[in-house]
């Protein structure tokens, strides 16, 4: 069994979380709340999110899988507006989601999560940590988007920074340590990613929210932020580009 009711941001949120990384997503139903992990095609990232039943204005659940096209589903979230409540039911006799809003009813065929992996959490001892604005972050990167596909991350005791180059242009951000919400670097560290995963990593954070940062030299990038009025948190894992000398 499966019934909830959920404003309409708080499922646009989940599939603007896991649908830059994966087309199809297992959530995990508890009597606590859905929990989703996912990794790309690539491997080069990874997400895993939580969302507590307190996120819901109703929820009952028992403990089960509900493989699910997240295509499908952005589809019929685009037609509800800000302030909608969705009402979601699993039919077993069917095996599909049923989805209403207002008096529009979407019932979504589900997928097998048999061939779905449950992938898990490495656990990265990574030295240095920041915790950022979103709204400074996501100016730095779309301007990185400008000039390359790829861009630096570094931290040491004092700052924060961002830097891109291009053929002919570059592009920094440097945020010292009384601009940021924290900042733990017990050295200077660095490593480069690519911009499209790590810009549409930190799109669902709005405006002045917090977003943890934990980095290494050389190493992937960790993540994290709070969705759902804070009902909710996000863990992203990404890869890094290694330099050729």
């Amino acid at each position: 069994m499966f019934t909830a009711k959920v404003k309409s941001e708080i499922i646009k949120a989940i599939i603007d979380v896991t649908s830059p990384l994966v087309n199809e997503a297992k959530f995990n139903i508890s009597k606590e709340g859905i929990s989703i992990r996912a990794v790309d095609p690539a491997h080069v990232a990874m997400v895993d999110l939580e969302l507590n039943k307190s996120a819901f204005d109703e929820y009952t659940a028992e403990p089960m899988e509900l493989g699910i096209d997240l295509d499908k589903l952005s589809g019929i979230m685009r037609l509800a507006l800000a302030g909608d409540i969705v009402s979601l039911e699993y039919d077993e006799k069917s095996n599909r989601l049923i989805v209403k809003i207002g008096n529009l009813v979407r019932r979504m065929g589900l997928i097998d999560t048999a061939g779905m992996p449950d992938s898990k959490v490495p656990n990265l001892n990574l030295p240095a940590k920041a915790v950022v604005k979103a709204d400074e972050l996501s100016r730095g990167v779309r301007a990185s988007e400008a000039v390359s596909d790829h861009l630096a991350l570094s931290m040491d005791k004092e700052a924060f920074e961002l830097f891109a180059e291009g053929d002919t242009d570059t592009v920094n951000l440097k945020l010292p340590k009384d601009l940021l919400i924290e900042l733990d670097a017990p050295g200077k560290f660095k490593s480069m990613f690519s911009i499209d995963y790590f810009s549409n990593m930190i799109k669902p954070v709005k405006n002045e929210n917090p977003v943890t940062i934990h980095l290494g030299t050389d190493n992937p990038i960790r993540v994290d932020f709070d969705i759902a009025e804070n009902n909710g948190h996000v863990t992203y894992l990404l890869a890094p580009r290694i330099e050729s000398d």
